[in-house]
């Protein structure tokens, strides 16, 4: 369903077992900012009612995971770290059209953000599979599902309103160029590094 490419190494959960307080800290605030790009896309686009109202409730669902996140990060006694910077998202960014028509520029949008629900939705899977601790196991599949939805709306919504667009060429060349972005990451105790 979520056409990747490269599948995440299943050693990376045994990086993430060795620091449960990083992999949180950085999940917490990658829900903040799939908060914040829904929003952008709104604002980007606010001419398109269904795409307002959908990621809308998008938005807030991420907000509800961040706070779930954040829940789980005080329950455990630990403290939200400062927010982190995204190397593979800044790297992904590059591939989008910045230039071009604002149709364009919505598609590679939600492309993009595609992408990053579906790599999500792959790492939420391998987690749930994987941790020996039951309750992230249990909370990352909740999660997976989720991440899955919304890859389907945000890929959903290009293909919509990018019918002068070749939209599954685009994706196809978004996929290739993910797999080779990926192949530098598993590495840390991040959702994406």
């Amino acid at each position: 369903m979520l056409h990747l490419k490269l599948a995440t190494d299943p050693r990376w959960v045994n990086i993430v077992e060795k620091n449960t307080e990083e992999i949180l800290t950085d999940h917490a605030w990658c829900e903040q900012k799939a908060a914040t790009n829904a929003i952008t896309i709104i604002t980007l686009n606010s001419e398109y009612p269904d795409l307002v109202t959908d990621l809308l409730l998008l938005a807030q669902e991420e907000l509800e995971h961040f706070q779930m996140v954040h829940n789980i990060i005080k329950k455990r006694g630990y403290t939200l770290g400062r927010e982190r910077k995204d190397s593979y998202v800044n790297e992904l960014y590059k591939f989008m059209n910045k230039g071009g028509s604002r149709l364009k520029s919505m598609v590679d949008r939600l492309l993009f953000s595609a992408m990053i629900e579906a790599r999500s939705c792959e790492r939420f899977k391998l987690l749930s599979k994987e941790l020996k601790d039951p309750e992230l196991s249990k909370f990352y599949r909740d999660l997976m599902i989720s991440e899955a939805g919304h890859y389907t709306t945000f890929i959903g919504f290009a293909r919509k309103y990018g019918q002068d667009i070749d939209v599954d060429q685009r994706w196809q060349e978004l996929v290739e160029f993910e797999a080779e972005v990926i192949k530098n990451y598993g590495k840390e105790e991040t959702i994406h590094g």
